[in-house]
């Protein structure tokens, strides 16, 4: 009996169901509500498609409806793509939307900026999305700014194979290491001399562009510079890197320094790491970076001769320049010869500063910190080997940091290591230096700059202030957004002794005139007015 109560219930339902009127879908009243009433699609370079953006689209009556139609305003002649209910297109008619519900509409577009040309290097495309027409119309409305820029890029021959360049040493026996890439071109018949960076507009790049050797890339104040993802800049050896970037009068725009990036300037990618490879420096001559932004890469700057070449020391003068977001290293040195002034590296998911194989090394008012969100990521590292398939070599290290700053998240703002018995020289004077070790392990160990090592031992401390809790603290500003600016807690203030680095990383004086006494690390405090 309950079997045959449960049976009427179940065919009572089903024809209860059968009765609605499901599928009968009334014309769009112009009702409907959109989550923006305009879609920015942020800046794209010409003829590189843009990311994907989201409308949606809600009918909150309760009414299923059928919207007669949904175009873009210029038709098929429109740069904008859309896709509706899973289906691309640029018009879209009758589409249902059930009572109480929504849907997604995802907009992409790709823009040649040659059919728009004009004397400026940006112009904003617009179009709209319309919904239905006379009483019912409805917009929402489509802006992208289009900028035009150099592409560099390698070429393919007849059988589609790219154009590739050493990686490691021209004189290493066997098969090339090769990558995607290319040399640069003194007369290119696109670009002109690519040789020289300038700042008329951005420059893309895809592939690794090449520096080789007997040849000078030099970059102008105020390029921009992006690349594509796992491409980057080599310098080989014999050949120069001078970067002539210059300060700011405005810190936002930063409209003199030089800028390294990814191609992807949507405000979600702003900050993520790993987007292009970096430079790889393995040049010995005189490499000069002035006022540099680089960020987002895998490794910022990766300074290390090529395999196969045992003679090549990477050079390096470094100054006023900003390294952050990076996947693995901000710096990489490897064996080489590098000096820096008014440096601020942060957020790597290894080390902002990694000093590997020994080298030769010089840092003065530098802000090393780390707040990246990784395991054991330091701001510092320091080692004398480097270990390869065949052996674990061994090179003398000779590193000396005076007024710098070695602050993150983690425990240890300086990570030490010594594999041999080479010279292993490490100078620490005046420095602000985290080392939380409350277990004791590292209070013996001559490589870590506490009180009472000695010159004679590998590492030791001349005026150096340990972080060994939290109460002694930099006191950044907002140092996960890469604002490392002072606060006024700060134990780095009035801290530093004079060297004659007579401005920080901004150009403000240093030390501040109100005390006399400059502070560690790349910025002088300046209390707000």
């Amino acid at each position: 009996m309950r079997y045959c109560v449960l049976f009427v219930i179940a065919a009572l339902a089903l024809l209860t169901a059968s009765c609605r009127n499901d599928f009968e879908f009334e014309p769009s009243t112009g009702d409907l509500s959109f989550s923006r009433d305009t879609v920015y699609l942020d800046t794209v370079f010409t003829n590189i498609g843009s990311s994907t953006y989201t409308l949606k689209v809600y009918n909150r009556s309760n009414k299923d409806i059928s919207i007669p139609s949904i175009r873009l305003g210029q038709g098929e002649n429109s740069k904008y793509r859309l896709m509706v209910d899973g289906m691309p297109g640029k018009v879209f008619n009758d589409v249902e939307l059930l009572a109480k519900d929504s849907m997604y509409i995802f907009i992409e577009t790709t823009i040649d900026y040659s059919e728009y040309a004009n004397d400026n290097t940006t112009f904003l495309y617009t179009d709209r999305i319309e919904f239905d027409n006379g009483a019912n119309y409805q917009k929402v409305e489509l802006v992208t700014l289009v900028q035009d820029a150099y592409f560099l890029y390698p070429q393919r021959n007849d059988q589609g194979q790219y154009e590739a360049v050493r990686y490691d040493s021209d004189d290493n026996p066997g098969e090339p290491v090769l990558l995607k890439g290319f040399n640069l071109d003194h007369n290119d018949p696109n670009n002109g001399d690519e040789y020289l960076w300038n700042n008329t507009k951005p420059y893309v790049i895809y592939g690794i562009a090449t520096v080789p050797d007997g040849e000078t890339l030099t970059v102008d104040p105020g390029a921009r510079i992006h690349f594509h993802d796992e491409s980057g800049l080599m310098v080989r050896p014999g050949a120069r890197l001078v970067i002539n970037g210059a300060p700011s009068a405005d810190p936002e725009v930063l409209e003199n320094e030089v800028i390294f990036e990814g191609d992807r300037l949507e405000p979600d990618f702003a900050d993520i790491a790993g987007q292009w490879f970096g430079i790889l420096l393995m040049s010995g001559e005189e490499n000069i970076i002035s006022n540099l932004t680089l960020k987002n890469a895998t490794v910022g700057i990766y300074a290390k001769a090529p395999q196969g070449d045992d003679t090549t020391i990477p050079k390096l003068t470094i100054t006023n320049s900003q390294i952050y977001n990076n996947r693995n290293f901000g710096i990489w040195a490897v064996n080489a010869n590098i000096s820096g002034t008014n440096l601020a590296a942060n957020n790597a998911g290894v080390a902002s500063l990694a000093c590997t194989l020994g080298g030769t090394y010089s840092f003065k008012h530098c802000t090393f910190a780390n707040y990246f969100n990784n395991f054991n990521q330091v701001p510092v590292a320091l080692n004398d080997y480097e270990e390869r398939p065949d052996a674990v070599y061994i090179a003398a290290m000779d590193a000396q940091f005076d007024n710098c700053i070695m602050y993150g998240s983690g425990n240890l703002g300086l990570s030490s290591e010594r594999r041999a018995e080479e010279p292993f020289s490490t100078r620490f004077n005046n420095c602000l230096i985290k080392i939380v070790d409350s277990a004791n392990r590292l209070r013996n160990n001559s490589l870590y700059p506490f009180d009472g090592n000695v010159p004679e031992l590998a590492a030791y401390n001349d005026g150096c202030i340990i972080a060994n809790g939290f109460s002694i603290t930099p006191d950044f500003t907002a140092p996960f957004d890469n604002v490392l600016t002072l606060g006024e807690d700060s134990d780095a203030i009035d801290a530093a002794v004079n060297i004659g680095i007579i401005t920080d990383i901004t150009t403000a004086v240093r030390p501040n005139p109100s005390t006399g006494i400059p502070d560690i690390g790349a910025y002088e405090y300046y209390a707000a007015e």
